[in-house]
């Protein structure tokens, strides 16, 4: 049955008033139809046909009832059975690293230490003119003990300084060129929460861990705002061709404010963008006041959360466990004490900011979700609804699975972090043991206890394309199908749950879904077409559909 959207509803009550509109829409109404698609609408099931009007859903239902709508001037698209789902929205991504990493040395799916060396030498030769060449993506499991040297940087590079970054985003590998460089020497000392790896006679071995990152920055070439702007532009591009209409950046300040603000006023910033700002353990109430000013700077830009790190990664031991890790006698680097982590979350939930929380590690996940229970108990009238979230969550406790629907935290995951290769069987895995292992991303175990999922991919650490993401939540495989059994397999979700919190979760977790998020009369036109009907395919087909046209605020912006 055809459903209007509620403000034709309220535009016919004003008949009276003189304006010439009827309460029902009229032939010629519609901007846009597609018919003949699988429309996927993310809260009733599913439709035939649907229409756009003024960058929103006009209405969907049947083809017969779709085509009343469409006037000379509508374009119609004629699906041919394939699927129409919600516009992907990425909800945790690194938007500017991510559109830099475009310009960088791709490493992502780089097969072996043989193709990581092949793919440096080769940029390194086609960009003879850049002083460092900087690349990102290398995964832990190609190296012995999963720690890379500058050694074997410099094999690929003799002369000229490297600097690569791990997947994660949480590891630097230098070569000698760049240690020097950077003036980084046996005597230099780590800052705070960060480590230099050295050998055993006291010499960086060219990997610097979470904050010792920082010394390498001042060889790192700088972008200005308007090449930060270009490369945005080719960025937002790049979501529409993987059909992403919304991105929740995950932690940014001022000059990249800035930026967006630039686009914004240029009418390029053609995605949807939901802004955590960076915070730290030694916030003060002075730099949220900055916060908000920043709010008021830029009231077209959504500055609603902040951004903070319980812990590190898994892979570097720099995660917080409760337990020692399996093959190493540390506990990880939290990144906070309790007591600062209680005292900033306390002020941010105070002040009426959503705070993300990074905490991968059981103790890091146990130790935010502890502090933000202690701040509701602290403020029980917040600024605005609460709705704290915890971020990529890969090694829970049993006992805390339940306590994201108790305390109605957002489970912010990406689901091809879980992508079962080498490198999680050989470092992540093998760094934890097999009991926590068998806990790895329980976004099952958090949906089923009554917890709000909602997925991103946390660009660049992996690919801005979702569908592997998809291919991931439910199968639990790599795109090759290994292993045959699945990774923990009782954590698959269905395509309709796993498109769930890749549109509808992600557009709650922003305090959105009143927006977007569904393909439902008076929401936004952010929609995708793809290639086929992926609701009739075994779901370890799903990964080989590609996006046929998105469409973003009622317009085809890639097709």
């Amino acid at each position: 049955m055809l459903r209007y959207s509620g403000f034709l509803l309220a535009v016919g009550m004003l008949w009276w008033s003189g304006l010439i509109f009827a309460s029902e829409p009229r032939d010629g109404t519609a901007d846009l139809v597609v018919i003949n698609a699988k429309v996927y609408t993310g809260d009733d099931g599913f439709a035939e046909a649907i229409a756009i009007k003024s960058k929103q859903i006009l209405a969907v239902g049947k083809n017969t009832e779709i085509e009343r709508l469409a006037g000379a001037a509508t374009r119609r698209i004629d699906a041919n059975g394939c699927s129409l789902t919600p516009g992907f929205n990425d909800g945790h991504v690194h938007l500017f690293s991510g559109a830099e990493s475009l310009q960088q040395v791709n490493l992502l799916d780089a097969s072996s230490l043989e193709d990581i060396g092949n793919r440096i030498r080769s940029f390194a030769i086609a960009h003879p003119q850049r002083p460092v060449i900087v690349g990102r993506g290398w995964l832990y499991g190609f190296f012995p003990d999963s720690l890379p040297t500058r050694e074997q940087l410099d094999q690929v590079l003799p002369n000229r300084p490297a600097v690569m970054k791990c997947y994660d985003g949480h590891s630097l590998w230098l070569n000698t060129a760049a240690l020097a460089a950077a003036g980084i020497t046996r005597n230099t000392q780590a800052p705070e929460n960060g480590i230099i790896v050295r050998d055993a006679s006291g010499e960086p071995t060219g990997m610097l861990k979470e904050a010792a990152m920082k010394l390498a920055e001042p060889i790192l070439p700088k972008l200005n705002r308007e090449e930060k702007a270009e490369a945005l532009r080719v960025a937002i591009l790049e979501a529409h061709r993987l059909g992403v209409t919304s991105v929740q950046e995950a932690g940014i300040g001022l000059p990249e404010l800035e930026v967006l603000e630039l686009l914004r006023a240029q009418g390029d910033l053609k995605l949807r963008i939901y802004v955590a700002l960076d915070g730290h353990p030694r916030m003060t109430e002075e730099e949220v006041d900055q916060f908000d000013a920043w709010r008021v700077r830029y009231p077209e830009l959504r500055l609603g959360a902040v951004k903070l790190f319980a812990d590190g990664v898994i892979e570097s031991h720099t995660a917080a466990l409760l337990q020692p890790y399996a093959n190493n006698p540390l506990r990880g680097q939290p990144e906070y004490t309790p007591e600062d982590l209680d005292r900033v979350i306390a002020m941010l939930d105070r002040r009426g900011y959503q705070v993300m929380v990074h905490a991968i590690g059981d103790a890091g996940i146990r130790m935010t979700l502890d502090a933000m229970e202690r701040a509701a108990k602290l403020n029980p009238t917040p600024a605005k609804g609460r709705r704290h979230r915890l971020e990529h969550i890969e090694s829970i406790s049993r006992e805390d699975i339940p306590r994201f629907r108790q305390l109605g935290i957002i489970a912010s995951m990406q689901p091809f972090h879980a992508n079962p290769n080498s490198n999680i069987f050989n470092v992540w895995a093998a760094n934890l043991g097999p009991e926590r292992a068998s806990r790895a991303w329980s976004w099952k175990s958090i949906q089923d206890a009554g917890g709000q999922l909602a997925f991103g991919s946390d660009w660049p650490v992996v690919g801005l394309d979702p569908i592997p993401g998809l291919h991931t939540a439910m199968t639990r495989q790599t795109l090759d199908g290994q292993p045959a059994d699945g990774f923990v397999p009782e954590q698959r979700l269905s395509l309709r749950s796993a498109l769930d919190a890749y549109t509808s979760g992600s557009a709650y977790a922003e305090f959105e879904e009143q927006k977007k998020g569904r393909l439902s009369p008076g929401l936004l036109a952010d929609m995708v077409l793809w290639d086929g009907d992926i609701f009739s395919v075994p779901v370890g087909q799903v990964k080989d559909a590609r996006i046929a046209k998105t469409i973003y605020d009622g317009q085809v912006v890639f097709e």
